[in-house]
């Protein structure tokens, strides 16, 4: 099983980059991971829908650059469907089963994705219908993961 994490924009702050690499070191135990960062664009204050499309835009060129053809695809969107700890293990757990051996995540920039992104990826899932960060989505995201992987192990995780 190999899964990979595209999101666009980089880390800059140590308290979540330790922390992306606390959770990268213990899923190496459960799987093969590839964290691929993106470059954002620079958004403006004030830019005009246009604009925003135009960024989302470029952003979506290099995701939609990244995915492999053949992978399972969830992208985080805010009107994406919720899942309980529990049922996000199972759902990664029966794409394993199924003969899935790629799973892509993907992380927008601070604008979000663009249509054609959402369109490609198989699956839209909301971690909250709160707007989080996506340094700090990264690493709910890759806890998230650890978590599915305790769960479809049944190894001990915290409720």
């Amino acid at each position: 099983m190999r899964i990979s994490i595209i999101c666009v924009g980089k880390i800059k702050e140590r308290f979540y980059t330790d922390a992306c690499a606390e959770y990268v070191k213990r899923l190496s135990k459960y799987t093969r991971l590839d964290i691929i960062e993106l470059p954002d664009e620079k958004t403006y204050e004030n830019a005009s829908d246009t604009m925003v499309d135009a960024i989302l835009n470029k952003e979506a060129g290099r995701i939609l650059d990244k995915v492999p053809d053949q992978a399972y695809v969830y992208a985080t969107a805010i009107e994406g469907r919720t899942l309980d700890s529990v049922r996000f293990a199972r759902s990664i757990e029966a794409l394993m089963t199924g003969g899935n051996s790629h799973i892509v995540f993907i992380i927008g920039g601070s604008l979000g994705l663009h249509d054609s992104v959402k369109r490609r990826a198989n699956e839209l899932i909301s971690f909250s219908a709160m707007t989080f960060p996506h340094q700090l989505m990264r690493v709910i995201l890759l806890e998230q993961i650890y978590r599915a992987f305790r769960i479809i192990n049944n190894e001990p995780y915290h409720k």
